[in-house]
């Protein structure tokens, strides 16, 4: 189980190793834009980082709203605790069973 401390945590640790952000520059509240200097490269290469985390597909859509360090541990929370959806993926097994798996 996924706790927002645990999320919280892990992003922080993120940042400071990946990005180089000073830890006691991290907080809550902390713009990822102005505060830490995290461009849009940036956070493709964090976004890359939450997938492996969570294990999870990241669409754009969930963190269309993100703008500090809060938003994006209420965004990966929420994700951890919405179902999963399997359709895509079922879709894309049963064009394979269609085309005989190429």
């Amino acid at each position: 189980m996924f706790t927002k401390e645990k999320i919280y945590n892990f992003l922080q640790e993120t940042l400071v190793s990946l990005f180089e952000v000073a830890p006691e520059d991290i907080t809550p509240g902390a713009n990822l834009y102005e505060d830490l200097d995290i461009d849009s490269i940036d956070a493709v290469d964090l976004t890359v980082k939450l997938k492996e985390f969570t294990g999870r597909r990241i669409q754009p859509s969930d963190f269309k709203q993100v703008r500090t360090v809060q938003d994006i541990v209420d965004a990966v929370f929420e994700l951890l605790n919405r179902p999963i959806d399997n359709s895509a993926e079922s879709m894309t097994n049963q064009g394979k069973q269609f085309d005989g798996g190429n």
